[in-house]
């Protein structure tokens, strides 16, 4: 059986006792990976997700921030 990707992470939220991310929340999510991925190696990209969560940002104020690193940096965000 194959999952698309938001069953995925509403049965992963489940099984983790999490609340289900929001469309919005998986969009500002997707937008982080994007721009850890281009602004460096594509690993950065779970890892900066890990990190947003490890830390109790919103996906939100993370995808901020990423942005913000990013622009630093000189790469496109």
């Amino acid at each position: 059986m194959t999952l698309s990707a938001r069953q995925w992470t509403e049965r992963f939220a489940d099984k983790l006792g999490a609340a289900r991310p929001s469309e919005q929340e998986q969009g500002w999510l997707l937008e982080l990976a994007g721009i850890a991925a281009h602004s460096s190696e594509r690993t950065a990209a779970p890892i900066s997700c890990w990190l947003a969560a490890r830390a109790g940002v919103s996906p939100g104020e993370a995808r901020r921030v990423a942005r913000e690193l990013a622009e630093e940096l000189g790469a496109d965000a």
